[in-house]
């Protein structure tokens, strides 16, 4: 099955303001307001941890998000080869510094897709953030050991933690989270097996796995895909 890739490339609305929580060039959030006084979306995007991919490409879910009724921040982060401290380190430190930049009284979800959803796990296992209502991981590179034999996007793991193992960063070797996860992900990934997902789940069986027939990997994050709802619905049912 050939992955639609459209989505990382579509044209969508600015965000509404550009955040700061550093002075790296990467430390920065995207913001997109809302009309309704909802649950912050806390959205971690992917793209194998690699410096050729930003958050610009997780614009259509943010302005799609917003319109729908809930605010989002997007969050940006170093993505430095061999440096996984560097990411890490920037997604706790966004973190807490949100309530400084954003109203964080109604809670937040966090939401992250593919390598976001590693980081999202991670961070969710290894803070108990207050606030936090709970985790959805999309399509997440969510068993670095396993992602790392398959040779995900030729070699993404060992180009990220540098070389050998880091099972401090591996959510399928971390503790589950304190607040509710859930996993949604496409029987058609090709990008992201289906088997990490549910690798994680059986390690983690307290978790939700919602398994997405006919649905590949970046359609979980494409506003225009008819898996789009699987997102929304689950977002619905947390937020309330």
């Amino acid at each position: 099955m050939t992955e639609d890739r459209s989505v990382l490339t579509r044209e969508a609305r600015e965000p509404d303001e550009q955040l700061r929580y550093g002075d790296h060039a990467d430390q920065v959030i995207d913001y997109w307001h809302a009309k309704e006084y909802r649950p912050l979306i806390v959205f971690i995007h992917g793209g194998f941890w690699r410096p050729d991919y930003d958050r610009k490409h997780a614009r259509p879910l943010g302005e799609a998000l917003s319109d729908l009724g809930w605010p989002v921040v997007s969050l940006e982060y170093r993505r430095v080869p061999g440096d996984p401290d560097a990411t890490t380190s920037d997604i706790r430190t966004a973190l807490d510094a949100l309530p400084d930049l954003v109203d964080v009284h109604a809670g937040y979800i966090l939401v992250g897709h593919s390598a976001g959803g590693q980081l999202a796990l991670w961070l969710a296992a290894t803070t108990n953030p207050v606030r936090l209502r709970g985790l959805i991981a999309l399509a997440p590179v969510a068993d670095l050991l396993m992602a790392d034999r398959l040779e995900l996007d030729e070699g993404a793991v060992q180009a990220f933690i540098g070389s050998g193992v880091r099972n401090d960063l591996d959510p399928v070797h971390l503790p589950a989270p304190i607040a509710s996860v859930t996993l949604i992900h496409g029987m058609d990934d090709t990008r992201v097996p289906l088997s990490i997902t549910e690798s994680y789940f059986a390690a983690h069986p307290t978790a939700r796995l919602v398994r997405v027939p006919h649905c590949a990997h970046y359609e979980l994050i494409d506003p225009l895909s008819t898996a789009w709802h699987e997102l929304t619905t689950e977002l619905t049912r947390l937020t309330g």
